[in-house]
């Protein structure tokens, strides 16, 4: 994020967790961080690891043990909510664990992902009912189930 043309990460470095995420997409996930290929310089990112299952989290780990000897320039950051920092996961990794304080404004932050999610004016898009042509909106209510 230190210039606005940097890309956004692509689907391959961000994984999502949740308590349905499977071994398999776990492990096809740390195959991709930790094989080298001619990938280039990605950073992989596991988001909400803590909600993964004790299974899976297990297994998860002795994977990655498995794997890392493959690859020592590896680029993994694992995101967990620090509410549930004692879930398998997070306490695995827990002598690599570094509280994250954002070196950006909030401000800045939204100026740099309203410049790559920003459609064209000249372009006809669905994006033109949000605001400022964003092709990404939230739509939220108070009150659930009202037709959003």
């Amino acid at each position: 994020m230190n210039s606005p043309e940097q890309p956004l990460p692509t689907f391959d470095e961000v994984l999502l967790c949740t308590p349905q995420t499977s071994a398999e997409q776990v492990g096809l996930f740390l195959r991709r961080c930790l094989i080298p290929c001619h990938g280039g310089d990605k950073i992989y990112t596991m988001l909400y690891a803590d909600e993964l299952s004790y299974d899976v989290s297990c297994r998860a780990e002795e994977l990655f043990q498995c794997l890392q000897c493959y690859n020592s320039s590896y680029r993994l950051i694992i995101l967990c909510n620090c509410e549930r920092e004692n879930s398998y996961l997070p306490s695995a990794f827990s002598h690599c664990k570094v509280h994250m304080i954002p070196q950006r404004s909030q401000a800045e932050i939204q100026q740099y992902l309203q410049h790559h999610f920003r459609v064209p004016v000249p372009y006809t898009s669905a994006a033109a009912v949000f605001k400022e042509h964003m092709c990404v909106g939230i739509v939220s209510s108070k009150r659930a189930g009202m037709g959003k």
